[in-house]
């Protein structure tokens, strides 16, 4: 089918910055875009960021927009989360995720428009 891992997550003082990767394999033909999102214990799945396959289009949650960037490397079949000027509250597991819906603003926001999800990479910013 398709595997989504991710990696690049760490400890980081808050202010600081990392680079999340999410490499997908398998049958990737399908795919419309690639999401981030983010889980807390005891929280809700929250989107983050993501990007559309063939034109390249991002879109951002009100809480990270001008601090992360999505991109995106096609010959490496690789998406990356920039994140910069980070948060105490932006503590959780990253998790990207694999779409093969008509990518439309709405449905890249939610958790049950991605059908293949990584295992996540633990992002814990200290204050």
């Amino acid at each position: 089918q398709v595997q989504l891992v991710e990696s690049g997550g760490g400890l980081v003082q808050a202010g600081g910055s990392l680079r999340l990767s999410c490499v997908a394999s398998g049958r990737t033909f399908s795919r419309t875009a690639i999401g981030w999102f983010r889980q807390a214990p005891g929280k809700e799945r929250e989107f983050v960021a993501a990007i559309t396959w063939s034109t390249g289009s991002t879109y951002y949650a009100d809480s990270v927009k001008g601090r992360f960037t999505i991109s995106r490397d096609n010959a490496k079949n690789t998406v990356y989360l920039q994140m910069n000027s980070l948060k105490p509250e932006d503590t959780a597991i990253y998790l990207c995720a694999f779409s093969d819906l008509v990518p439309i603003d709405f449905l890249l926001r939610r958790s049950g428009s991605y059908a293949y999800w990584g295992q996540g990479t633990q992002v814990t910013v200290s204050s």
